[in-house]
């Protein structure tokens, strides 16, 4: 992970690349102000998540600048790429404030969301130009999604490795010890 990236320059919403996006990666404009998201919400105070769309699968999609979301998600996502994926630090007042949200988010709550941008589209009515470039961006779409589980699987796979390697050297070890321990009987 990076380091924290002060976006409002009080401290109130700090971003922390998790994934990078690939250089050519889109982000949200005037033409393309609808985002959709992958997002994990949880408390700052003791790590409690308080919402998710990993569990279902699903994505949020909101239009950016438009206040429909806590205010740290619009500053946050302006500054996004599809593919990226971060960690959005929220203080409360760019949060839900003192009202909190109950019953999930308590007054004064700083929240921590890790979010991915999935894509970036234009309002419904506009025109993206033609039919191919549609079908393009839903082909990058595609592609960054197979990247991305691709990249879990790995991720995974060595994890597995780490454990199994682990446990091979912990096996290794106790077989060590057991052969030390034979041979020094007493002399006669």
């Amino acid at each position: 992970m990076g380091d924290a990236i002060d976006l409002t320059g009080d401290g109130g919403v700090l971003k922390t690349i998790v994934r990078q996006a690939k250089a050519n990666a889109v982000a949200p404009k005037d033409d393309l102000p609808l985002v959709d998201v992958h997002y994990e919400g949880v408390l700052a105070e003791n790590g409690e998540v308080f919402d998710t769309t990993r569990e279902d699968n699903t994505v949020f999609s909101f239009e950016v600048g438009k206040g429909t979301v806590i205010k740290a998600w619009d500053v946050a996502l302006k500054t996004m790429k599809v593919g990226e994926v971060a960690k959005i630090t929220c203080m409360p007042e760019y949060a839900y404030g003192s009202a909190g949200s109950p019953p999930d988010i308590p007054p004064n709550a700083t929240l921590i969301f890790e979010v991915e941008l999935v894509a970036c589209r234009p309002r419904k009515g506009s025109s993206l130009g033609s039919v191919s470039e549609e079908r393009a961006r839903l082909e990058e779409l595609k592609r960054q999604r197979e990247l991305a589980a691709t990249t879990k699987e790995e991720e995974k796979k060595k994890r597995e490795e780490a454990k199994t390697a682990a446990a091979a050297r912990v096996q290794a070890k106790l077989e060590s010890k057991k052969g030390q321990g034979k041979g020094k009987g007493k002399a006669k």
